[in-house]
């Protein structure tokens, strides 16, 4: 991860703590063989990807560019 992109990582995961659904972090569901996770985006690029617990409660799974992630 390029050093500039932890800070905004940080951020990113702070306001999905307070507001899962902002509209920056365009948060959605998946399908294929991430399907039943959720993303939400860091950069243009970079996302994370995290597995809902309950009602208030997220598993964060993995950080990676898209092509990283899912190959595309």
């Amino acid at each position: 991860m390029p050093a500039g992109l932890y800070k905004k990582l940080q951020e990113h995961v702070s306001l999905f703590a307070e507001k899962p659904f902002h509209h920056l972090l365009d948060n959605h569901s998946l399908s294929g063989s991430w399907r039943g996770y959720r993303s939400i985006n860091i950069t243009g690029d970079w996302r994370v990807i995290y597995e809902p617990i309950g009602t208030d409660i997220a598993r964060l799974m993995e950080v990676g560019t898209h092509h990283n992630l899912y190959g595309t």
